[in-house]
């Protein structure tokens, strides 16, 4: 059986994952940071009849000795361990140094002394890419951090590709579009726009004008399986995104039709990002990992957000629809 270790199990896509992997009859071993309540994030979501196949492991990325342990007898690294809110890296870039960039150079180094790994699969961001230079925006668009959160991410990317490079490890570096789902939490987007239609009569949002390429989370997903570790995208980096895009204006209103709300909308200046700092547009080409591996995302938008919609009607509980989460 294939055994592989996914960093940031606990979180969004990370959990997503895990249930994709177990589903597949890979052994998973989950790395999650330690709390000394035991919280496991968004692992206790999952069905009790997935999470005891899961081997989950607690400790810290800005560990290397822990980092060292977690590696052992895997074939496969699924990195997607960081901190990813864009707002807070305004607060605390130093963190996400720290996270994001040592946190990934101690994984890369427990990898390169590994007897057993055969793909180390780290996960990027389009955020490295900035504003679109040009539409679509494949991989040969230039690198343009516009926060400390894309700016560590463009240094754990180089990082990557340096140890390919320098030391012959088998990497393959992801670099997916705006992913969204069940379980994300109301710092995205989407679930702020979803949770307030559900419980208020207003809503608040910031900058109505950026475009992004929404992919559902199962198509993540499933992506990192079928990209990662295929034999064609050894060494490469490849982007997973849908090919369309649509407004933050548009897409509230396709969320109003959905939830079928009129409510009224605010402008929040506290949501908005320094204006130096916007992405405006991002809009994937995702022609490389088609044709390399002829992987393609299965969900609409519509269909992706029905199914997001229905599950934050089931779980309101976990959501702060009155606050502006960072």
């Amino acid at each position: 059986m294939t055994k592989v270790l996914v960093t940031g199990a606990a979180g969004f896509i990370g959990s997503h994952l895990v249930h994709h992997l177990i589903r597949k009859g890979v052994e998973v071993r989950a790395m999650t940071r330690y709390y000394s309540s035991g919280y496991l994030g968004q692992l206790e979501v999952l069905p009790q009849s997935v999470r005891k196949e899961i081997e989950i492991i607690r400790g810290d990325i800005k560990d290397p000795d822990f980092c060292t342990k977690a590696i052992q007898g895997c074939e496969y690294v699924f990195h997607l361990a960081a901190l990813i809110a864009i707002p807070f890296s305004y607060h605390n870039p130093t963190d996400y140094v720290q996270t994001n960039v040592l946190g990934t150079t101690h994984l890369l180094n427990a990898s390169r002394y590994s007897s057993t790994l055969k793909r180390f699969i780290h996960t990027s961001t389009s955020e490295v890419y900035g504003t679109a230079q040009y539409l679509p925006i494949d991989e040969k668009h230039p690198i343009h951090p516009q926060s400390p959160y894309a700016a560590s991410k463009v240094a754990a990317d180089a990082l990557v590709k340096s140890y390919h490079l320098s030391f012959g490890l088998p990497t393959t570096t992801i670099r997916p579009f705006n992913t969204y789902g069940p379980r994300q939490s109301n710092r995205a987007i989407i679930p702020t726009i979803i949770s307030q239609l559900l419980t208020k009569g207003s809503v608040s949002l910031g900058n109505l004008l950026p475009k992004r390429d929404f992919l559902y989370v199962k198509d993540t997903v499933g992506g990192f399986w079928e990209v990662g570790t295929h034999g064609n995208t050894l060494g490469q980096t490849l982007n997973l995104g849908t090919g369309e895009d649509i407004s933050i204006g548009q897409l509230y209103q396709v969320l109003c039709k959905l939830t079928q709300k009129e409510p009224t909308l605010l402008q929040d200046k506290q949501r908005m990002r320094p204006q130096n700092s916007e992405v405006f547009h991002l809009l994937a080409n995702t022609q490389k990992a088609e044709q390399l591996t002829n992987w393609k995302p299965q969900y609409s938008l519509e269909e992706g957000l029905s199914e997001t919609i229905e599950w934050i009607s089931n779980n309101l509980d976990r959501f702060l629809p009155n606050e502006y989460v960072l």
